[in-house]
């Protein structure tokens, strides 16, 4: 059976430093694609899907959308995605860092901390985003016919879930990086 050899520091680092790389481009490309897409959704997706986004039945818009019903739509949803692409930055930023060599610093592990924060504020903000465009898509229609819907998904909880668990493990690297610095004045 032929020995299975274990990659050294330097190559893991070289391979973290080319993940790295990549992972910058793939956030801006996230970053560029992501706001095209929301306009794009709200300019030219029926009424029907529309009102899925607002957590409503399909046949819950009675009148046709006016064009301002469409743009507050897509900018209250703007928002969630806003701060979700502001954790994105952050990411991005942490990888530039990764790609440098700069894996266990205090400003990587600030970025994550940052990353992990905008995350759980798009959770929080897409929930009230979907309130919020429930009433806007329905506010045309006839009185008592109008709705708000609030809904938390098991998205909503799953992403909060890995916010708190990047925002743990930023923590636990921090720590490991106050112990380490701690032995190091030491020696």
């Amino acid at each position: 059976m032929p020995a299975n050899p274990m990659p050294n520091a330097a190559d893991h680092l070289q391979r973290i430093r080319r993940i790295s790389r990549q992972m910058v481009w793939a956030c801006l490309g996230l970053m560029g694609v992501l706001p095209v897409a929301l306009v794009f959704f709200w300019a030219t997706t029926s009424a029907p899907e529309l009102a899925q986004q607002g957590n409503l039945h399909s046949d819950a818009i009675q009148t046709p959308l006016q064009v301002w019903q469409r743009w507050v739509g897509g900018a209250v949803t703007g928002v969630p995605l806003a701060m979700l692409l502001m954790g994105v930055w952050q990411a991005k930023r942490c990888f530039a860092q990764f790609a440098q060599g700069q894996v266990f610093t205090a400003q990587a592990t600030g970025h994550l901390r940052r990353f992990a924060g905008w995350v759980a504020a798009a959770a929080l903000a897409a929930i009230v985003a979907g309130a919020v465009t429930s009433v806007v898509l329905t506010l045309h229609n006839p009185p008592g016919a109008r709705q708000l819907s609030v809904d938390i998904s098991s998205n909503h909880v799953f992403t909060l879930f890995f916010a708190a668990l990047v925002w743990l493990m930023a923590d636990v690297i921090g720590q490991g990086q106050a112990l380490a610095e701690e032995n190091e004045r030491f020696i």
